[in-house]
């Protein structure tokens, strides 16, 4: 399989997961009731108070935190990095307009344990893709080579640290979120796993990450 092939299928594995994750994180926002992932503590916190939607402020929150790591690193991320953050914003407000109320708990409930797989599937399957992570993660590594801390402090104190500041500002926050917490990283790495046989399978060639 030529170049120009392989790189085809990393944008379809790319855009297909992002729009799947985002379809996954509209529905924790959905399920509310049971809490949402720290950052959407903090996104919808923020909507309360100031307006904008949930993917706005996700994109924006994005934008600055690629900007502090410009200043710092002395260098731009990759163009993947760019769109994650636009296309994730976009298409959860896409999701969060079509997808309706729920009201009752068994489907909040349900559509809360179904968003954590999607989310976790469309994670593992735009990170095969490796065209560039997300402006959370380069956040995350900012701190890491900054810092020296390892990566599970430095995704533990930024999960806290913003779930306080959204929960403060009246984001929901409840069992959900520190079942997403903890629960959310193995369905990544079984979802990572499982893209990594696909994407062989689908390109005939091994992804960058393995």
């Amino acid at each position: 399989m030529n170049v120009k092939q392989g790189f085809y299928w990393r944008c379809v594995f790319f855009i297909t997961g992002i729009i799947i994750l985002s379809l996954g994180v509209a529905l924790t926002i959905k399920a509310q009731v049971l809490g949402v992932g720290s950052w959407d503590v903090l996104h919808i916190g923020l909507q309360k108070n100031f307006g904008l939607t949930v993917g706005t402020w996700s994109i924006i929150l994005g934008l600055i935190i690629l900007a502090i790591d410009a200043l710092l690193t002395k260098r731009l991320p990759k163009i993947g990095t760019y769109l994650d953050m636009f296309l994730t914003g976009i298409f959860i407000d896409i999701f969060l307009y079509m997808l309706p109320d729920l009201h009752h708990l068994f489907e909040q409930t349900l559509a809360f344990i179904v968003g954590i797989v999607l989310l976790g599937f469309g994670c593992g399957m735009y990170m095969v893709a490796n065209l560039g992570i997300g402006p959370r993660d380069t956040l995350m590594l900012l701190l890491v080579h900054r810092l020296g801390w390892t990566v599970n402090r430095a995704r533990t104190t930024i999960e806290v640290t913003v779930a306080i500041i959204g929960f403060l500002l009246g984001g929901p926050i409840g069992v959900g979120t520190v079942f997403m917490a903890l629960g959310l990283g193995p369905v990544v790495q079984w979802a990572l796993r499982l893209n990594e046989k696909l994407f062989f399978r689908a390109s005939g060639t091994e992804s960058a990450i393995l």
